[in-house]
């Protein structure tokens, strides 16, 4: 059984017992989460695809760590003027593990 949800404007594929980096939630590791905006679910009774939400449709998880993903670094130049300019950016991300799906 796997669902697809919304979380931060992306969406993701989960399945129950798999751990999931989505964008930061404000929640302490060890907390529930729940995820209201599940698009499909694909179980026993087959596939339910909602248009655009499935109503009644749950993803529960709980939060295992607050970490940053890897650096990226961003880097401008301007050939013959001397100009350079480095900056780094690590966007912050919540790891979830996914406990249950209810359709």
């Amino acid at each position: 059984m796997y669902a697809v949800i919304q979380s931060g404007g992306k969406q993701y594929k989960v399945a129950r017992d798999q751990n999931v980096a989505v964008e930061r939630l404000t929640a302490e590791p060890g907390q529930e989460v729940a995820f209201e905006s599940v698009l499909m679910v694909e179980g026993e009774d087959g596939v339910k695809v909602g248009s655009p939400l499935l109503e009644g449709a749950k993803v529960t998880g709980e939060v295992v760590a607050q970490s940053r993903t890897r650096k990226v670094i961003v880097f401008k130049k301007k050939r013959r003027q001397n100009y350079r300019r480095r900056a780094g950016h690590r966007q912050q991300q919540t790891v979830v593990r996914i406990t249950g799906i209810e359709a």
